[in-house]
Parts: C-alpha cells; structure tokens; sequence
C-alpha cells in the first residue's frame, strides 16, 4: 500500500528521500516550545517520515535502473573488476580496447536490470518501521536513514538481485567477451594462476553499493537543501517548523 501510495503522489524527484528528515529533526527539540508542533503525534511524525522514505525509495532506484542508469553514472559504474585491474591493463596495451569496454557495458546492463527489484524490498522495509527506528532515524546523521535500510534490506537485496544478474549476464551474453578476454591474457601471462572471478557475485555486490551509495548521496544533499511539502500530511508535520 506504501509503494502505490508514494507511485500516486506523482513526484519526479529523488530529492524527496530525506528532505523531511532535514525538517523534522527539529521537532524534537521544538515540541516544548512550539504549540503548533506538540499537536502533532508521534504516529503523525512517523507517518510522514514513512511517506518521505516510501517516496524516495522509488525515486532512487528508478534512476538506476533505467538504461545507462550504471553505466553513465561515474559514481556508481561498474568497472572491469579491479582485483584483475593489471589484466585490463595488458589487454588495453594489446589492442583489445573494443571488447573490453563491451564487456563493462554488459556489468551494468546487468546491475540497472537488477535494481529494478530493490524498490518493493525498500518499501517492506519502511513499511515495518517501529517509531523507535522513526525517531533513531531522525536523531541520527547524515546517512541514518540510509543505514538503517541497508541494516534492513541488504541481505535480501542480494538474494533477489542474484538471479537477476545471473539471468541478465547470460542474456548479455557477458562470457562471449570475458571468456576471449581472459584467455587471450592468460596466453601471455607469465603466471600459473588463471583469472576467472565470480562475475554475478561482483555485479550483485556492486549493484547494491550503487543503490546505497545514491541513497546515502540524496540524503545528505537534502537534509541541508529542503525541499517544498508536497502532500497534506507532509504539510501537517512540518508545516510549522
């Protein structure tokens, strides 16, 4: 109901994540002084922080998961995996440029293809938040919010992301260029040790650092940036702030 609620409000922005954050923290320390502030219940104040998060939560996660969502975003892009960082390196030096950055294009392809799922795991998560974590959340810093969903969401996220990579690797076709690419360097490496990492393990975990890494950015930015209420409850919780 959450995720419908916050799909309805329309909102095109992701700065929406924690810009009520920003402006309810003062509640705590207001409610004494301000009679229009102590008319407001703790249900109301964790009612709005949900709608904030619920909205945001979409918004995020629709910015990555469209094309070129990973891949034209520097922040979050997937690179040729950096513990085999000296391989692309070599095979650059060798003219192998073109299937290379192929090969990259497909990690992200994948991670925007699995990010899609993060959105409905984030809403369960918001959904059950107590108004203990409502107000942790509040008195907490830049990224508590972020935290307290990647404390929630992470292990699910990277069991409903896993097969999607998966899926999403072999219909990239990503082994048609990392199995050229690997063999022809191990053809001219002098090691005995052949590279063939975990491939859907390190997009998965890629992937959702990207999704957290956005969260975490947002949240930051709007808690010093707030942003206009946008819907009655929102209004009615920090209207008079």
């Amino acid at each position: 109901m959450i995720g419908t609620t916050a799909l309805a409000l329309g909102l095109t922005s992701c700065n929406e994540f924690v810009s009520v954050l920003n402006q309810v923290s003062p509640l705590l320390t207001q409610k004494s002084t301000s009679s229009a502030t102590s008319n407001l219940t703790n249900l109301e104040v964790i009612a709005g922080l949900k709608q904030a998060l619920s909205i945001g939560a979409n918004n995020s996660t629709n910015l990555l998961s469209v094309k070129n969502g990973f891949y034209k975003n520097l922040d979050v892009k997937i690179p040729f995996p950096p513990e085999v960082s000296k391989v692309e390196e070599k095979l650059r030096s060798i003219g192998l440029d073109k299937p290379i950055d192929s090969f990259v294009l497909t990690l992200n392809r994948a991670a925007e293809s699995a990010t899609e799922q993060a959105a409905p795991i984030f809403l369960s998560a918001i959904k059950g938040m107590s108004i203990k974590d409502g107000f942790a959340i509040l008195t907490g810093g830049d990224e508590a919010a972020t935290n307290y969903l990647k404390s929630k969401t992470t292990k699910q996220l990277t069991k409903q992301f896993s097969p999607i990579v998966a899926q999403a690797i072999n219909q990239a076709e990503v082994t048609k260029y990392w199995t050229p690419v690997m063999n022809t360097y191990n053809q001219f490496s002098f090691s005995s040790k052949t590279i063939n990492p975990d491939l859907e393990a390190y997009v998965t975990s890629k992937a959702i650092d990207g999704v957290f890494l956005m969260l975490a950015g947002e949240e930051k930015k709007i808690r010093e940036n707030p942003l206009a209420r946008t819907t009655d409850l929102l209004e009615k919780v920090f209207g008079s702030l």
